[in-house]
């Protein structure tokens, strides 16, 4: 007999404070900064529960003024927090942003080492709770930032592979927070081969797997089990190779101006789960992931440009 099932998404990472620079150029000539949120995971259940996706996430915060800040923002956003522990003996994790003018990847400095989502293990997965959701996204993101939080990815996987769930994975690499890039390269691969859809960027695909073109990253991870993969190409569009509906591209969406390309990937990402959350088709899914993602590039934060369910519509996607 099957679970209920209460959530259609749940999360597990680590949510940042973000300071936005309020000029471009070097971080160190900032003189002001503009609050945002942050972090890989809690970008992708933002961007679910804005389409009207019911979200849990589940994290590890300071009682700090930032713990407190994000875990509001969480909150205000529909999503459920009833699995963040907020402990008064840990701090919270932030970041920097610079801002750029030319499109290219702006300057990012993290402030994350010991904070308190580092310290959360297997011991934080709640496993009915877990498998009260019918689907996990899962990034590269919370694996990398220490070996107990690796340990909780796996699990959080394996709990719904046994469960009979489905699971996306957004490679999304982090190579600092690695020991090494060999070490990376064999956790997010181990981790890739848990999922059913994986959604790695071109260049990511070169790191992870020595190929160049999406069609070889693609076949890479379907060897590996992989139900779905969808390559993304940045302004290009996407890649996609699928049990169900074969191989195709999709076209990117024109953008007039890239003010940040941070958060493009979780919004490609929130686009593509929840459309085939959805029932769409995967040409539609990876569609609706692109028009996303290229909303997410001309706005400051990492949120700002993920739509609404009633713009998604508009849009008619």
């Amino acid at each position: 007999m099957t679970e209920p099932t209460a959530f259609d998404v749940a999360l597990f990472g680590e949510a940042m404070l973000l300071l936005v620079a309020d000029r471009p150029g070097p971080l160190e000539n900032a003189e002001a900064f503009y609050k945002r949120t942050a972090g890989a995971e809690t970008n992708v259940a933002i961007g679910l529960s804005r389409l009207g996706l019911k979200v849990g996430w589940a994290s590890r915060l300071g009682t700090d003024s930032m713990g407190r800040y994000l875990i509001a923002t969480m909150k205000a956003e529909g999503i459920d927090c009833s699995h963040v522990i907020c402990d008064p003996a840990q701090r919270t994790g932030f970041q920097f942003k610079g801002r750029v003018t030319d499109g290219s990847d702006p300057p990012v400095e993290y402030h994350r080492k010991g904070s308190a989502a580092s310290h959360m293990g297997p011991a934080d997965v709640d496993e009915a709770w877990l498998r009260s959701a019918r689907h996990l996204h899962a990034t590269g993101v919370f694996p990398a930032i220490s070996d107990t939080s690796l340990e909780a990815a796996l699990k959080t996987m394996d709990v719904m592979r046994a469960a009979g769930r489905t699971i996306s994975f957004d490679t999304n690499l982090r190579p600092t927070l690695w020991p090494s890039t060999d070490t990376m390269r064999h956790w997010i691969n181990e981790l890739a081969s848990r999922a059913d859809w994986v959604l790695p960027g071109i260049e990511e695909g070169l790191l992870l797997t020595g190929h160049t073109q999406p069609e070889d990253v693609a076949r890479f991870y379907r060897e590996r089990g992989a139900k779905l993969v969808v390559v993304k190409l940045g302004s290009e569009g996407a890649y996609y190779d699928s049990e169900v509906a074969g191989t195709g591209r999709t076209e990117g969406f024109p953008v007039k101006e890239v003010v940040d390309t941070v958060g493009a990937g979780d919004g490609f990402a929130a686009g593509v789960v929840s459309a085939l959350l959805e029932g769409k088709s995967v040409p539609e899914a990876v569609r609706r992931g692109a028009w996303i993602g290229a909303r997410a590039v001309q706005v400051l934060g990492d949120t700002e440009g993920l739509p609404t369910r009633a713009e998604l519509e508009e849009a008619g996607l």
